[in-house]
């Protein structure tokens, strides 16, 4: 019951976790820099937790990407999910492990497309019957 609820709105909960993936990627800097400073005078790097939310926010987005792309009438939109999941996900790792020095804009920018395929997708893509979709919806 829960889990059908989670299926169906899928797309729902993939821009709102990558819209909070945003907030949290514009947030970090400016809480922990004041925080930091303000209590110690050095500005250290904040808590693990905090840093561990950026997996959080890839899992549940692969989730929602997973079963939006199984319940779309468009395939186009399957593609476009999974590729900027993958992107996205591949920024906030380079990002964690500082491979190539990359602007905040591109994460931002991806994380805005995926929440606008989520969106397109909710309003536009949705099966009307199982016969559209690649995996019957669950109801």
């Amino acid at each position: 019951m829960l889990i059908n609820k989670t299926i169906n709105h899928s797309d729902l909960i993939g821009a709102v976790a990558s819209g909070l993936c945003v907030v949290h990627c514009i947030a970090t800097p400016f809480l922990f820099i004041v925080h930091t400073c303000q209590v110690t005078g050095c500005c250290a790097a904040g808590p693990a937790w905090w840093n561990y939310l950026d997996y959080f926010f890839i899992a549940v987005t692969f989730f929602a990407v997973h079963w939006s792309s199984r319940n779309t009438s468009k395939s186009w939109i399957k593609y476009g999910l999974y590729s900027s999941w993958l992107i996205l996900s591949l920024l906030v790792i380079n990002e964690k492990m500082a491979y190539v020095p990359l602007s905040e804009l591109w994460k931002y920018s991806v994380a805005f497309i995926l929440i606008g395929l989520h969106l397109y997708n909710r309003k536009y893509c949705n099966c009307a019957d199982n016969e559209c979709c690649a995996v019957p919806a669950y109801s």
